[in-house]
């Protein structure tokens, strides 16, 4: 009666090995298939968004433009260099109009 009972142990550990192989191979499609949703994800987000791009370089513009204004103020400026006042508001208004906040920055 011993050999029945070993056979029936070599079964049962087989039976529990093949379950076990199954529920990691459940789990590992399962993890296999969050990393390719976590891949698209960071794929989508890492997309450049042209409006965003945009509203970055006129705001980059518009720093330099102040740079360049400020170490005018410490250079003396000769008379006919200075813009006259009218077209130096309207220069200052199209670059305001061209900056663009982001309601998620404020």
């Amino acid at each position: 009666m011993a050999a029945p009972s070993v056979s029936f142990r070599i079964s049962r550990s087989a039976e529990d090995l093949a379950e076990t192989i199954h529920a990691l191979s459940q789990r590992l499609v399962q993890l296999e298939q969050r990393l390719v949703a976590m891949e698209l994800q960071l794929a989508s987000s890492a997309q450049d968004d042209p409006a965003e791009l945009e509203s970055l370089s006129n705001v980059e513009r518009l720093l330099q433009d102040c740079r360049l204004l400020l170490t005018a103020e410490s250079v003396p400026l000769k008379p006919d260099s200075v813009l006259p006042r009218p077209q130096l508001q309207q220069q200052l208004d199209r670059d305001t109009e061209q900056v663009q906040v982001f309601p998620d920055a404020a």
